[in-house]
């Protein structure tokens, strides 16, 4: 992430702090105005241009995104007066602004569903095609995602789960789960481990990779965990962009990759 880029995600985090109204809805006219300007190059061009003044960006936005809530086009407007390292860098932020405004007050069990969602794809491959597959119409996997969690998940981790899977970008679904969930554990100041082993961890092995990962992190660490029978054995854990694959089966397959070289 270039310098710029940093800095205008500062700014936009700023000016979420002073939007006021309902964040649900703030997240979801980010997101939709991210997608907005991705469908449009011209549009993306222009907003992300360093060279451009910042007053005529936020003119722009006035007039293009007039739909939009004013807290969602007050937000846009500092974004877009920003510099950007490069234009996908942009679109990222939106989506980023857009998850954290949804990440509300109640985190914990934002995270604890957005997990549970992530366990019960990764469960269903007939799950993970319908609400991952980039040949099914964003839509219909957005009725999927509602027709399953409503009533049973909060509005906000329902807003965020159908702006991820409307969206047929190429990333995987577990992906885009699992960063969502990073940025809605960041915005309490929090950090998640996702912890993937072939049996369930009892309460006093998960408590101790807790504080093992959070004295690591120095910072307080919500830990999810997948089940996953085909990795024998150990453990692999994910923390960010950082993957610790310690299971069984990553150093049996290593084992044969060095005896068969």
């Amino acid at each position: 992430m270039g310098s710029a880029t940093t800095q205008a995600l500062a700014a936009g985090r700023e000016a979420l702090t002073q939007a006021t109204g309902d964040p649900v809805a703030l997240g979801r006219d980010l997101v939709a105005a991210r997608d907005a300007i991705a469908r449009n190059a011209q549009l993306t061009a222009v907003l992300a241009d360093a060279a451009a003044a910042p007053a005529a960006k936020s003119a722009l936005v006035d007039r293009v995104f007039a739909p939009l809530g004013a807290p969602a086009r007050s937000v846009l407007q500092r974004v877009v007066e920003a510099r950007w390292s490069k234009p996908g860098d942009l679109l990222a932020g939106l989506e980023e602004l857009g998850i954290r405004a949804m990440a509300g007050a109640d985190g914990d069990r934002i995270i604890a569903e957005l997990a549970a969602f992530q366990k019960a794809v990764s469960a269903d491959p007939d799950l993970e095609y319908a609400v991952g597959s980039t040949l099914v119409p964003g839509s219909e996997k957005a009725a999927v995602v509602e027709r399953l969690l409503t009533g049973k998940a909060s509005a906000e981790t329902i807003a965020i789960l159908t702006a991820l899977v409307s969206r047929a970008d190429g990333r995987r679904i577990g992906a885009m789960i699992r960063r969502a969930t990073t940025l809605v554990a960041d915005e309490s100041g929090r950090t998640v481990a996702e912890v993937h082993t072939a049996r369930p961890l009892d309460d006093a092995q998960a408590e101790r990779l807790r504080a093992a990962i959070a004295g690591t992190e120095q910072r307080d660490v919500v830990l999810t965990q997948l089940v996953d029978p085909t990795l024998l054995g150990g453990m692999r854990v994910i923390v960010g962009d950082r993957v610790v694959d310690g299971s069984v089966a990553t150093r049996l397959n290593d084992l044969r990759l060095a005896l068969a070289g």
